[in-house]
């Protein structure tokens, strides 16, 4: 039975461009790096970058990381300001911020959790919603 995840894997053209991005610019701490990828961690969370012929995907799929509440507004702006790109404004709860790693693989920025969601959804309901 699952238990949670165990890591993220992506898929970057450029390593250094890469590692650079996911640990200077958004924070990750470096473990280590190779020829060919590299690991660094956030919180609990194993990130791996390979180099690999990188395909994001076109659709919403993307990754969400966490950021507390009271960093949020410095933490974007510092995003902003160095020049990465955004690909959708936030619509929904908790404040968001959607950019681009240098491939171009989404990812958001986000403060809150499953349960202050979860709550959102008690007041402002999706079409269809069902609970479980």
């Amino acid at each position: 039975m699952l238990n949670g995840i165990n890591h993220i894997s992506v898929a970057v053209s450029d390593l250094e461009e890469s590692f650079d991005f996911y640990a200077s610019l958004l924070g990750m701490k470096p473990e280590v790096k190779w020829e060919s990828g590299a690991y660094l961690s956030v919180g609990d969370l194993w990130v791996c970058l390979s180099t690999d012929d990188a395909s994001p995907a076109r659709d919403y799929s993307h990754i969400s990381f966490s950021v507390a509440e009271n960093d949020f507004q410095v933490y974007c702006s510092q995003l902003l300001s160095s020049g990465v790109e955004t690909w959708k404004k936030n619509s929904s709860e908790g404040d968001s911020l959607y950019i681009l790693d240098p491939d171009g693989h989404k990812l958001e920025i986000h403060i809150g959790s499953l349960k202050s969601r979860l709550q959102e959804l008690k007041s402002n309901p999706y079409k269809g919603l069902k609970w479980y």
